[in-house]
């Protein structure tokens, strides 16, 4: 009996709550928003819906943008290869990975974001340029850090693959061709950094399965052991000092 009491008493006191919020949600002002679509009237509002869809378009392919032509696929790989030469499974987790290499992406492309906004997003929110000459500033200076970075093999590969004419200069290549390019050396480059990075952490497993084998503790896992030992050898050489130093100097 008094639970049914303790029962019926709440459930009392729920519809008496929700009844006083119907009748007070009457006399607050919701605000409503509405999405519509209309017939453009005039030449003005074509060509600010044009810009609209343009800006969407960008917007949705910025992470690819981000990725392929910038320094972010080094850094992240690097960061990586790293994590799997200390053998920490999940430690640094993937967020503060991808957080450290976006913002040393920022870091490192600091000076060619600073001229896409002085030679193009600055101008073009000013009114003094159109969409088509901002989009041709702003390449300009993401195509010279890609330049900078990519090399000849990989652009020649990229050349024939396309069956383009043999380019006299860098501005008969197209951005088209580059970016792959860009992308193949920053993987090339990204590596290479790993294997060296993977060699003292190599060496480590090594000497402590060779101690372990001497001893006869064949079911004691070698990475188990080699862990503790690869962490102090890290913090000893102030390693995330030194790899992201290593990395910055590699652009």
């Amino acid at each position: 009996m008094k639970h049914k009491t303790l029962i019926f008493i709440g459930f009392f006191m729920a519809l008496l709550l929700a009844t006083a919020l119907e009748s007070r949600a009457a006399d607050i002002p919701f605000p409503s928003i509405k999405i519509g679509v209309d017939q453009a009237k005039t030449p003005q509002d074509v060509a600010m819906s044009i810009q609209i869809l343009l800006v969407l378009t960008i917007l949705s392919l910025a992470p690819a943008i981000l990725i392929m032509m910038t320094a972010f696929t080094r850094i992240v790989i690097v960061l990586a290869f790293l994590r799997q030469g200390l053998g920490s499974q999940q430690v640094p987790p993937n967020q503060v990975l991808i957080g450290l290499s976006l913002f040393l992406t920022f870091f490192i492309m600091q000076p060619t974001f600073e001229r896409v906004d002085k030679e193009a997003l600055g101008p073009y929110l000013a009114g003094k340029l159109t969409t088509a000459e901002a989009f041709k500033k702003a390449e300009d200076p993401m195509r010279q850090f890609m330049f900078k970075q990519t090399r000849e093999k990989d652009l020649a590969l990229f050349v024939a693959l396309s069956k383009s004419s043999r380019p006299r200069t860098t501005a008969d290549i197209s951005t088209w061709v580059l970016i792959p390019a860009f992308v193949i050396g920053e993987l090339k480059k990204s590596f290479e950094m790993g294997f060296i990075i993977f060699i003292p952490f190599l060496i480590i497993d090594m000497v402590v399965a060779s101690v372990l084998m001497s001893m006869g503790m064949l079911m004691l896992p070698p990475v188990l052991i080699s862990l503790p030992f690869k962490i102090l050898l890290f913090i000893m050489v102030d390693g995330w000092n030194l790899i992201v130093r290593s990395i910055a100097l590699s652009f």
